[in-house]
């Protein structure tokens, strides 16, 4: 056998890695920072027409001020049930109701909430790290079942420091990413 029956699809391993990133990305999306910013409404979701929906899908959610987010909500009858549903999302803001316009002044925050938020991005980050090595062993298991199916040792130890790489690489973007995003938070 030649070696290229032995190929490993480390674009398929990237691929995967990087839909790790995208998620922590949206996930520090979601912390509030002290700025305003219409991401941070992404992961509260509103009990509307039978089924729970995301907030941006029942209204309009608008930026007007760094420290204000508008929602305009298109169906009147839903106002009441956006309101509850980011007074329990743990975001710990207060929507303020004008007709069908929410609105939702976003507090400074002080020193302990700061410190809360940067763990909470280090779980993020770390659930990241977690997921990237789940890859990477998948990524192990290929070239050991390729080994164990005529591979060479060198090939095998070419393609295990290949998909080292990628893992190493990966996991300096998380935690550069969450060097970043707690620099951000205790940004006062």
């Amino acid at each position: 056998m030649s070696d290229e029956d032995f190929e490993i699809d480390t674009d398929d391993l990237s691929r995967r890695m990087d839909g790790a990133m995208t998620a922590l990305r949206t996930e520090f999306a979601s912390l509030r920072t002290g700025r305003a910013s219409a991401s941070m409404l992404e992961p509260v979701m509103v009990e509307a027409y039978g089924q729970r929906t995301p907030v941006n899908q029942v209204g309009t959610v608008n930026v007007p001020e760094s420290r204000m987010v508008t929602i305009n909500v298109w169906d009147k009858s839903l106002v009441g049930a956006v309101e509850k549903a980011i007074r329990e999302s743990g975001l710990g803001i207060n929507p303020q109701l004008n007709g069908t316009i929410i609105m939702l002044p976003i507090p400074e925050l002080n020193e302990e909430r700061r410190r809360e938020l940067t763990r909470v991005a280090a779980q993020y980050a770390e659930s990241a790290r977690v997921a990237v090595r789940n890859v990477r062993r998948d990524g192990m298991d290929q070239v050991k079942k390729a080994k164990a199916a005529g591979m060479s040792e060198d090939d095998q130890k070419l393609w295990e420091d290949e998909v080292q790489e990628l893992t190493d690489s990966f996991i300096k973007q998380v935690d550069q990413a969450l060097e970043n995003k707690q620099a951000e938070i205790m940004q006062v």
